[in-house]
């Protein structure tokens, strides 16, 4: 039981990268750090899209419009870190007895 914790941890983990990377490189772009015309940049752009935003739109369809200021990504890390946690209780109460 405890290897499909650590899947399950490691799947969130992973999923939290992309999903902070995805700020980033909305920051970079926002900023002309970074150009969204090159291969590479729409490349990383495109992927990083198709993993967070289906778990993104839910958010922005409930949360109000604030301009140019986006809180969904961080509606979603903290859901993210809470449902963690709540696994982690589950765990401890299936496997201890508690």
């Amino acid at each position: 039981m405890s290897a499909l914790l650590w899947l399950f941890d490691t799947v969130v983990q992973i999923y939290l990268i992309f999903l902070i990377a995805s700020i980033v490189l909305s920051w970079l772009i926002a900023f002309n750090v970074a150009n969204p015309y090159n291969q590479f940049v729409y490349t990383i752009r495109d992927f990083l899209a198709r993993v967070t935003e289906p778990a993104l739109q839910p958010i922005r369809r409930i949360l109000p419009d604030l301009g140019g200021i986006d809180l969904s990504p961080m509606v979603l890390i903290i859901g993210i870190i809470f449902v963690q946690r709540l696994v982690h209780e589950a765990f401890r109460s299936f496997a201890y007895g508690m």
